[in-house]
C-alpha cells in the first residue's frame, strides 16, 4: 500500500514539475476540441402525425381482401411521398433553393433531403410521422429550426394537392379502360350469340331448355314424358265424360207438351254449370258460385215472363249440357296435347337425323355454349366493376375518398436534437486536461530522474547513504509563488472559456426559442 501510494506521489510530483507542459497541451487540445464542436450545425427536427384512411366506397366481396388492398394503398402513400419528384418540390418551395446556380446543385439538395425526412409508422398502420431534420451550416439557428418546419408542412401540403388528384385520374383511367373492355366483350359476345341462334336455328328447332345438346335433348325428353302422362290423364277423362253422357237423357219427360224458349234453354245452361261447380266441392263463397247465382237470378226472372210453346218434346236436361260443356273441354284438351306430342317427337326425329348425319355438331354446340358462358361471365363481371367505378369517381368528384387529417401538427423545434453541444465542450474540456497530465506525465518517463532515494538504490545497485533536502531562498520563494499565480491564472482562464462557451450556447438556444 505504501508503494502505491508512494508511486501515487511521485507520478504527482512528475507531472507538477511539468505543469507548464500540461497546461500548454491543455490549452492547445481544447482551443482545438472546442473549435472543431463550434463548427458542427445544430440538427433542428420538426415532426408531424398524419392519419390517412383511404375511405371505401363501395362494399368489398371479400374483407381480407379489402384489407390488403388498403395496406397497399397506405404503403403507397409512404412510398410516394418521399418520391424524386415530391422533394424536388419542396427544395423549389422552401428556403433549400437558396444559392441553387445548377441543375446539379438542385440534385444534390434533393439527395440530401431524401437522407433528412424519415416516415416512422405507428401503431396504427393509418397513422405515420413525419419528421425532417435539417442542420444546414450556412444558415443560422433560427433559419434552420424554420426550414424544418416549413419542409414538413411542405410535404404535407403536396400530399393534400396532388395524391388526391392521382386518385381521381387513376379513376378516370381505370373507368376508361372498363369501357374499352366491356367494349370488346359485348362485341365477343354478340358474335357468339349469333353462332348460337345459328345452331338452334339449324339443329334444335323448338326444342324447350337452355345448354348443350344433352342438356335439351334430357329436357325435351322430360317435358315429352310429362305430356304422355297428361294426354292420358285427359284421354281417360274424356272417356269418363262419354260414358256418362251415353247414360243421361239430352231432355226431361215434358209436362202437357209445352216446349220452353231460349230463356229457359239458358236458364238450364246456367242451372248445369252450377251443379258442375258443386260437384266439384266449390262453396256459395267461391266467385265463380257467386257469379253463377247472380247469372241463375237474372235467367229466372227472364224465364219467368217467356211464354210456353205447345208441343211434344220435354225440356232439356241440365246435366246433359253441363256434361256436354266437359266433353268439349276434355276433347280440346286432348287434341292440344297431341298436338304438342306429335310436335316434341318430330323435333326429337329430326335432331337424332342431324346429329347422325353431322356427328361434329354436338362438339361444336358443346363449344358454342362454353364460349358463351365465359364470355357473359366476364362481361357480367366488368359492367360491374364498371358500376363501381363509376359510382366512386362520382363520390369522388364531390368528397375527397381519401380521408386525411393532422393529428400533430408540424412543430417549431426550439432547442437542437443534435449536436449535445454542452456535454460535447465539457468533454473536450476533460480530454483537454487529461491531454496535458498525459503529456507531462509521458515526459517524465522518457528522461532519467529519481524522485525517491528506493528508486535510486533500486537503479544503481547500490546503497544510499542520504539525500539533501533543496534550499529554496527567498528570491525563489518569490519566483514561484508568482509562477504558481500566473499557472492558476492559466488554468482560470481555461476554465473560464469553457464558461463563455457555455453561455453562448445557451443565448443561441434562446434566440431560437
Amino acid at each position: 500500500m505504501d508503494g502505491l501510494y508512494d508511486e501515487f506521489r511521485a507520478a504527482l510530483h512528475a507531472v507538477w514539475i511539468r505543469r507548464w507542459l500540461a497546461l500548454g497541451v491543455a490549452w492547445a487540445l481544447c482551443l482545438l476540441g472546442w473549435l472543431v464542436v463550434s463548427m458542427i450545425p445544430n440538427q433542428y427536427v420538426s415532426t408531424a402525425r398524419v392519419f390517412v384512411q383511404l375511405r371505401s366506397i363501395l362494399p368489398a366481396q371479400d374483407g381480407s381482401i379489402a384489407q390488403v388492398e388498403q395496406q397497399k394503398d397506405i404503403e403507397r402513400v409512404r412510398q410516394t411521398l418521399t418520391s424524386a419528384v415530391n422533394m424536388r418540390k419542396v427544395v423549389l418551395g422552401t428556403s433549400i433553393a437558396d444559392g441553387v446556380s445548377s441543375e446539379r446543385d438542385v440534385t444534390d439538395r434533393i439527395a440530401g433531403l431524401q437522407k433528412a425526412i424519415k416516415l416512422t409508422p405507428q401503431q396504427d398502420p393509418n397513422l405515420f410521422e413525419i419528421s425532417a431534420t435539417i442542420a444546414n451550416a450556412g444558415m443560422s439557428d433560427a433559419e434552420n429550426a424554420k426550414l424544418a418546419r416549413d419542409v414538413v408542412q411542405k410535404l404535407i401540403d403536396i400530399f393534400v394537392e396532388d395524391n388526391l388528384q392521382s386518385n381521381r385520374d387513376e379513376t378516370s383511367t381505370s373507368l376508361r379502360f372498363l369501357d374499352q373492355q366491356i367494349e370488346q366483350r359485348q362485341r365477343a359476345l354478340q358474335e357468339a350469340e349469333a353462332k348460337k341462334a345459328d345452331f338452334a336455328a339449324r339443329y334444335l328447332g323448338s326444342l324447350p331448355g337452355t345448354g348443350t345438346i344433352a342438356d335439351r335433348l334430357g329436357q325435351a325428353r322430360q317435358q315429352l314424358g310429362q305430356v304422355d302422362a297428361d294426354l292420358a290423364a285427359a284421354q281417360s277423362s274424356l272417356s269418363a265424360v262419354n260414358g256418362q253422357m251415353a247414360g243421361t237423357p239430352a231432355t226431361t219427360p215434358g209436362t202437357g207438351g209445352a216446349v220452353s224458349g231460349p230463356t229457359r234453354a239458358r236458364l238450364a245452361t246456367i242451372q248445369g254449370q252450377l251443379a258442375e261447380a258443386r260437384g266439384r266441392g266449390w262453396t256459395d263463397s267461391h266467385p265463380d258460385v257467386i257469379a253463377l247465382n247472380n247469372q241463375l237470378r237474372a235467367a229466372q226472372a227472364a224465364a219467368a215472363n217467356e211464354p210456353m210453346y205447345g208441343g211434344d218434346a220435354g225440356a232439356t236436361n241440365p246435366l246433359y249440357l253441363s256434361l256436354r260443356s266437359m266433353q268439349a273441354d276434355r276433347a280440346a284438351q286432348v287434341a292440344a296435347l297431341s298436338q304438342r306430342k306429335a310436335q316434341l317427337e318430330g323435333d326429337l326425329d329430326r335432331l337424332n337425323q342431324a346429329m347422325a348425319a353431322d356427328p361434329a355438331a354436338a362438339a361444336d354446340m358443346a363449344a358454342i355454349d362454353r364460349d358463351y358462358l365465359v364470355l357473359k361471365d366476364q362481361y357480367d363481371k366488368l359492367l360491374a366493376s364498371r358500376e363501381q367505378v363509376r359510382i366512386r369517381s362520382s363520390v369522388q368528384s364531390e368528397t375527397d375518398a381519401v380521408r386525411f387529417s393532422v393529428i400533430d401538427p408540424p412543430t417549431a423545434p426550439r432547442v437542437p436534437t443534435a449536436p449535445n453541444r454542452p456535454l460535447l465542450l465539457a468533454g473536450v474540456l476533460i480530454l483537454g486536461l487529461g491531454g496535458g497530465v498525459g503529456a507531462a506525465f509521458g515526459l517524465s518517463k522518457l528522461q532519467t530522474s529519481y524522485p525517491t532515494v528506493q528508486r535510486l538504490e533500486k537503479a544503481s545497485g547500490m546503497p544510499v547513504l542520504g539525500a539533501i533536502g533543496e534550499v529554496v531562498t527567498e528570491a525563489q520563494q518569490a519566483l514561484r509563488k508568482k509562477q504558481l499565480r500566473m499557472f492558476a491564472g492559466g488554468a482560470g482562464g481555461l476554465a473560464a472559456v469553457f464558461v463563455v462557451l457555455l453561455g453562448v450556447e445557451f443565448v443561441q438556444r434562446g434566440m431560437v426559442a
